[in-house]
């Protein structure tokens, strides 16, 4: 995004912030696709990724009037979807795993090539919900959504340094995550 909408942005903010309504008008006509494409990226539902960009909108209203950079409301507003769009994973995840354990039986293996593509795919997914929140968003904005680590730094409000230590550290756990399951299996 070019600074020019950045400043955009932070004078749509700044009118907001001194009681127009009309700026949050422009603000959702210029955010809300945004939003539901980076939720849908996240969840993978388009119903839920609407109710989650929905769910952004009020939490920015909510907490708008304390943001103190009007600059920042991209990557301040990013991560509020990015934020509850994990949420989402994380509570599916949960719901999943409990299913799980009512379930009965294994899956056959097959030594067809592109079955073990699909269950490592699967296996990697799998790892990865795994992983701290904060290691998931970074993993899945670098390697899925090709972000930069500036990028990243910027979605998340952390320093570069930061990104590229929970970068690493998502890496490492996700080899040992990785190695237990073959030695499982």
């Amino acid at each position: 995004m070019s600074k020019n909408n950045y400043s955009i942005d932070a004078e749509l903010v700044i009118d907001y912030q001194s009681g127009n309504d009309l700026a949050l008008a422009q603000l959702v006509k210029r955010w809300h696709k945004i939003f539901c494409n980076k939720a849908y990226w996240i969840v993978k539902d388009k119903q839920v990724a609407k109710d989650i960009a929905q769910d952004t909108w009020k939490t920015i209203i909510e907490k708008i009037s304390g943001l103190k950079d009007p600059k920042t409301f991209a990557s301040w507003s990013l991560r509020i979807v990015c934020n509850k769009s994990f949420d989402w994973v994380k509570s599916q995840n949960k719901t999943k795993d409990r299913l799980k354990t009512y379930a009965h039986g294994e899956e056959t293996e097959n030594n067809d090539l592109e079955d073990e593509r699909e269950a490592l795919r699967k296996d990697v997914l799998s790892a990865i919900t795994k992983l701290p929140i904060n290691q998931q968003m970074v993993i899945r904005l670098f390697y899925s959504e090709s972000y930069s680590l500036k990028q990243i730094s910027n979605a998340l409000d952390v320093s570069e340094g930061t990104v590229k230590s929970r970068l690493y550290h998502a890496r490492e756990k996700l080899k040992d995550i990785l190695k237990h399951r073959t030695y499982e299996k």
